[in-house]
């Protein structure tokens, strides 16, 4: 693993990381119904763990002598409450499996702190993932 394609990876992490920072903040918007105010509220919160993500993955990059994306991944479109939760379960899986595969190769890289940040990241996202399938699991279609 060189140093480029580490940087060039972390970087499609952080466009993941800012995609769902601004996917979040747009379903806690759009969330509608009798659960509004606890959906809202549940999309809130999980911004600012996508926000430590991406400042870290931010600061990694430039530590590597990277230059950080300011280009999101593209939000999925969702007009229901179900579909923006069915949303977020796909992209915090998405990390999950993208961090997992991270940590392996800052292991190759040789990089023991950035392997132990990006456990930390899977960590996060599986919780993030639990969450929001125990919400889906009895939400009426």
């Amino acid at each position: 693993m060189n140093k480029q394609t580490m940087i060039d990876h972390l970087n499609e992490d952080l466009a993941g990381e800012l995609g769902a920072i601004i996917q979040y903040i747009t379903y806690a918007a759009k969330a509608t119904g009798p659960y509004r105010p606890q959906l809202a509220q549940f999309f809130l919160t999980e911004v600012a763990d996508e926000q430590l993500h991406a400042q870290y993955l931010a600061n990694k990059i430039v530590a590597l002598g990277g230059e950080p994306t300011t280009e999101p991944r593209p939000v999925p479109a969702a007009h229901s409450n179900h579909e923006m939760l069915e949303a977020v379960l796909a992209a915090e899986r998405q990390a999950a499996k993208d961090y997992t595969k991270r940590a392996a190769e800052a292991e190759e890289y040789g990089d023991t702190g950035m392997v132990v940040q990006l456990e930390d990241m899977v960590r996060d996202e599986s919780g993030h993932s639990e969450e929001t399938e125990r919400m889906l699991r009895d939400w009426p279609v």
